[in-house]
């Protein structure tokens, strides 16, 4: 601060002398307002400091105090400073006179819009060199006089209140500046403004009402009037809703304008604002006399600009003003996606979006998303208006926002949602937004610039433009950009090494426009949104994403929404739809997919429509082929019975061509015949594709062409027997015939070559398909019966189960089921409610005890539960905080036997801290009891609690000290602790505080048998207070490790001194730390006394060799290594 007040005072002294009686001038010259608080905020020689009072008839605030408020601002951030600002903000625009309320009582509202637009091109450019911030945050009551001063009328007026400086709205405007404008969290509470080329100026009509709303997306913003009263300058607010930065400009009132004067504060003449100081502190400053005639002239002329233009300027998040060619093309734009047919849309349901991140991959040593626990994921949701908010500081750069989920979680329908909320104004703050499917992209050639992406590429045939290119060009922050169904795209690989142009008119591939945007070339500024699968090449670039959000599919609640939308002129057939699915739980897991759930829901309505008793089958192969025989019957009558056969055969090899070019979409030119194509739309297995620029069709769903593609493995002839087993892949193999990109294939094998002729392949592919069908399946029954469960991982077990379940093969089933191991991990893999499904299946019918460990394993709630009420779990390990969750809930529910078992289930030894939430879900789990979230009498103690026998602590230097102090407060109640490690390769540097606090609690850990304090910052104090403690544990305390540490001489003899009392002691380790020769002998000859001590690892640079190797002579307990 002393450096910025020098510089100031330079700035201000170099502006040259001020003409006499020129206040107002100063305030409208260039020089910075925050240097002249500094200028003048020299005390003068035997004048004492104004304080600051609360005093209604006291109107003087000195430059000191403004200061300190600014200091306080950078110094305590949103605290108790903005309070403070808030009531000096509010001192400031509250009016001083109410006498003067005469002179706007009979002022129409509507009177305040002027004509003049004008007016507001003059407004000067050195305004935006004086600002000041103002926030209207409601401060607490400083005393009687002040809330006097602050009091508000008990019912508000009808019209907005009118003041010397700023018209404020009632509460029935819906504005309330004093709590709708603050600064954002995390923003800094000083002067900001962004160029006038950032912003724009929206007029009000004289016709609409003073307070005119936007509807922006984080909520409407009212249009507050400005009025040439208020100072020259900008004033600059944020809105809590997200929408940033409101700025106030000063009307201009012309050529003949007579600069105007802030209002007069009373016992002050001639004072525009408390914040001006008194002639006493500016000896500059005019006569009173001559302020208060000018003042009067500023009454004179405050009327008439009441009738002047009320404006408001908005931050650039806004779109500004386009020319006609530009307003036309986006109402063509945005025509364009209303008049998409939605299709499969018309049942859209919003799907669930949650906020990621991206992790290590200990095993490969690569970034992969961080799989959240079910409490974590619902902390993270965010709608879909709130995935488009950008970070503060943020603007300007382009925005690389990631839509990760599998196939047929929904991806699609939502980017073309988003596409129609925004041709319906729900999304302002673009004015352009761009939808790419991923495989329209796939062109050859290299003359493609930015200008073709926009205009030749785009699948809306609108006309090309020049200047509406140019205003893309200028403005692309209100640009969106698409790229739906990112595994689509041809040549992945190397968008951020691309040597791409930084040109929007030099030609370049498809690949260099990509790499342009990605890199942030090309349209910086922009919005990238990618919607892709998180398995596959995209995984190379998760680190370089702004926003990474992940699709998490149906909730139960949202599946039956979906059957009520699909069947909303039937409610009795969505009644009935819904109890046949219930009564298939397999099928019910699966519909957390929506692509499940339209399937299911057509199959329905095909079983329902042909009358008779209703039954859905079992697995997805028969929900599969139930489909496709519907087909089929309908197209018998009246055709030989071998054409539909042929046409599914056909389709059959497109959708397998389809996949091993990562693609679902065809041209309408590449089926093989007209009867293939005409069997394919009866049959609603493709749909138009209405986003395509030439006729294109794609899968109704990704499940659909899995299950084709499998069928054709099934039944081609191109295919060899013994090359089935490559396409299950449960094996690890040098090479693959396909990269498992149609990954449900494997399932679909299964069941249809497992399932009976009669009802399966039988129907597809006709009687002749008999004997190659059974040599297929007696190939693949070998394979699968080879394989051990106990030797495969646990991704590869559940892709094993799922081709078990579907094989619907009670030979196959149980010989898999036989071979589970009582012990299983899914460490690191995302159970799905399928997967759950079928795993709790293969328990059951196993017929023995397991033992579960379900840690990062995404499982959500339902599933946990289904889990754990197994009766041949005996043990398993899951989330902290799900566990506790799942308790809440059953204890809510009244389910007291199911709560009391699972408690007794579940188990957390061994632990490990790596996270601060790990220290306080560990919080939680201990203080449970006392909260009465679960029954004492079930569980006294927890069985979790009582029986941690290993803990270790691994936060790093970041979070160590942070977190140690909480975990300490809870370690007593772990009374079965043996073995507690406080060391990581990072060094969780505990220090001294950290050993005084464990110390302190040595005696309650009665059977600690290991100790290990390794690198962590431990010196001569806390080794000292360590060695008062010690003895605690005499008699349990077995190895003691205080590796790589600071004890210097004091402490080692410290510690040498307690060593023949701990009579259990037989491992001492602490080397590498500070101590000498003497603390070397203090031990060696402590050592003597201690004949229970096998070893003391004592090796320290700062004790001579040879004196170590003198005292390992003495004594051969003494490890140098």
């Amino acid at each position: 601060m002393r450096q910025l007040r020098a510089s100031g005072q330079c700035t201000a002294m170099e502006s040259g002398p001020l003409s006499e009686g020129s206040y107002l001038g100063l305030l409208q010259s260039e020089i910075d307002p925050l240097q002249l608080f500094h200028f003048y905020d020299q005390p003068l020689p035997g004048e004492e400091e104004i304080e600051f009072t609360s005093d209604p008839d006291t109107d003087t605030i000195n430059c000191d105090q403004v200061d300190r408020l600014w200091n306080a601002i950078e110094n305590e951030g949103a605290g108790e400073a903005y309070d403070r600002i808030a009531a000096l903000a509010e001192y400031m625009f509250s009016d001083p006179h109410p006498e003067t309320e005469g002179i706007f009582g009979n002022i129409d509202p509507d009177e305040v819009v002027n004509e003049n637009i004008d007016a507001l091109a003059e407004v000067p450019q050195k305004s935006q060199k004086s600002q000041k911030r103002l926030f209207m945050d409601k401060p607490e009551p400083q005393s009687d006089t002040w809330e006097t001063k602050r009091r508000k009328p008990e019912t508000s007026p009808a019209i907005p209140l009118v003041t010397n400086n700023l018209v404020t709205a009632s509460s029935n405007d819906n504005l309330v500046l004093k709590d709708s404008l603050s600064p954002l969290p995390g923003q800094v509470a000083k002067p900001s403004l962004p160029s006038m080329k950032e912003a724009f100026l929206v007029p009000m009509s004289s016709a609409s009402p003073v307070f005119t709303c936007l509807n922006f997306n984080g909520g409407p913003i009212q249009l507050i009037p400005t009025f040439p009263t208020l100072p020259q300058g900008v004033f600059q607010f944020t809105v809590e809703n997200g929408v940033s930065n409101i700025f106030f400009y000063p009307a201009s009132s012309g050529d003949d304008a007579i600069i105007q004067s802030l209002p007069v504060s009373p016992d002050r003449p001639g004072s525009t604002s408390p914040l001006v100081p008194s002639a006493a502190d500016m000896p500059n400053m005019p006569e009173a006399s001559a302020l208060t005639l000018q003042s009067r002239k500023t009454d004179v002329h405050l009327e008439q600009s009441l009738e002047q233009l009320a404006t408001i300027v908005v931050d650039s998040n806004l779109a500004p003003k386009q020319p006609e060619s530009v307003e036309g093309f986006c109402r063509a734009l945005q025509k364009a996606y209303g008049d998409v047919p939605k299709g499969q849309s018309s049942y859209y349901i919003d799907i669930e979006l949650t906020r990621t991140q991206v992790e290590k991959n200990s095993k490969y040593q690569e970034k992969d998303l961080a799989i959240q626990d079910w409490t974590e994921r619902q902390k993270a949701r965010v709608g879909w208006r709130e995935v488009f908010a950008r970070p503060s500081g943020q603007k300007g750069e382009t925005q690389v926002i990631a839509v990760l989920g599998k196939a047929g979680l929904g991806k699609s329908a939502w980017t073309r949602e988003i596409c129609r909320n925004w041709a319906q104004g729900q999304l302002p703050q673009y004015e352009f937004v761009f939808h790419y499917k991923c495989h329209g992209l796939n062109l050859p050639g290299n003359d493609y610039c930015l200008k073709d992406l926009f205009f030749r590429l785009c699948h809306h045939s609108l006309e090309e433009s020049e200047e509406v290119f140019k205003y893309i060009l200028k403005h692309p922050n209100h640009i969106l950009v698409i790229l739906d169904s990112f595994e689509e795209l041809e040549g992945q690989d190397g968008l951020l090494h691309y040597l791409a142009s930084s040109s929007p008119r030099e030609p370049q591939p498809i690949k260099g426009l990509l790499a342009g945007l990605f890199q942030r070339k090309l349209l910086r500024g922009c919005t990238l949104l990618i919607t892709t699968r998180p398995k596959g090449r995209f995984i190379q670039y998760l680190a370089k994403v702004d926003s990474l959000l992940e699709v998490q599919g149906f909730s139960p609640e949202q599946v039956e929404a979906y059957f009520e939308k699909y069947f909303q002129s039937s409610p009795s057939d969505r009644d009935e739809a819904l109890r046949l699915l219930r009564t298939q739980p397999y099928l019910l897991s699966h519909c957390y997919s929506p692509a499940v759930c339209l399937s299911l829901c057509q199959l329905c309505e095909k079983v329902l429509a042909a009358g008779g008793p209703a039954q859905l089958p079992s697995t997805l192969t028969g929900l599969f082929v139930s489909l496709f025989c519907s087909a089929l019957r309908a197209k018998k009558k009246g055709t030989s019975e071998t054409w539909p056969r042929r046409c599914l055969a056909g389709l059959a090899e497109l959708a397998w061509e389809r996949g091993q070019r990562h693609c679902r979409v065809l041209r309408e030119d590449q089926f093989p015949s007209k009867e293939v194509k005409e069997f394919t739309v009866s049959g609603d297995f493709m749909w138009p594709l209405p986003t395509a620029r030439d006729p294109e069709m794609v899968f109704s769903t990704f499940l659909l062409q899995n299950f084709l593609g499998a069928l054709r493995l099934a039944l081609s002839g191109e295919v060899r027997h013994k090359e089935l087993p490559r396409y299950i892949a449960l094996t690890p193999r040098k090479k693959k015939p396909y990269d498992n990109w149609l990954d449900r294939v494997p399932h679909f094998l299964t069941g249809l070559l497992f399932q009976p002729l009669s009802s399966c392949l039988g129907l597809l592919g006709g009687d002749e398909q008999v004997e190659l069908v059974c040599k297929r399946k007696k190939v693949l029954l070998s394979y699968l019966t080879r394989l051990q469960p106990g030797t495969l991982g646990p991704g590869k077990l559940l892709e094993l189960l799922h081709c078990a379940h579907e094989a619907a093969d009670r030979q196959l089933w149980e010989h898999v089921t036989a071979g589970l191991p009582s012990y299983l991990s899914f460490w690191g893999v995302r159970l799905a409610p399928p997967d759950v499904h079928v795993l709790g299946e293969a328990l059951k019918a196993a017929g023995k005890d397991f033992s579960l460990d379900l840690r990062s394993t995404s499982i959500d709630l339902h599933g946990l539960r289904i889990l754990v009420q197994l009766g041949c779990v005996t043990c398993f390990r899951a989330s902290l905080s799900d566990t506790v969750w799942l308790w809440e809930s059953l204890q809510q529910s009244g389910e007291h036997e199911l709560l009391q078992s699972s408690t007794k289930k579940f188990t957390i030894d061994p632990f490990k801290v790596k996270s601060m939430k790990d220290v306080e879900d560990l919080c939680s789990l201990v203080h449970i009891q006392s909260s009465g979230n679960v029954p004492t009498e079930a569980c006294d103690p927890l069985p979790a609690i009582r029986d941690l026998k290993k803990l270790e602590f691994a936060l790093g230097p970041g979070l160590g000290p942070q977190g140690f102090p909480k975990l300490v407060k809870i370690l007593a109640a772990f009374s079965s602790l043996q073995h507690l490690d406080l060391d990581t390769l990072s060094e969780n540097k505990i220090g001294d505080e950290g050993v005084t606090q464990l110390s302190a609690i040595f005696p309650e850990l009665k059977v600690l048998e290991t100790l290990n304090l390794s690198q962590n910052c431990i010196t001569d104090v806390g080794a000292t207070e360590l060695a008062k403690a010690l003895p605690s544990l005499a008699t349990s305390l077995v190895t003691l490790s205080l590796y790589n540490n600071c004890i210097c001489d004091t402490g080692a003899k410290n510690i040498a001194s307690v060593l023949p009392s701990m009579v259990s002691l037989r491992v001492l380790d602490v080397q590498y730390n500070k101590f000498t020769d003497a603390g070397a002998q203090q031990l060696t000859a402590s050592l003597k006394k201690c004949p229970h001590i096998e070893t003391l690892a004592m090796w320290n640079s700062t004790i001579p060799y040879g004196v170590q190797e003198h005292l390992q002579h003495l004594d051969s307990r003494i490890s140098l290594r």
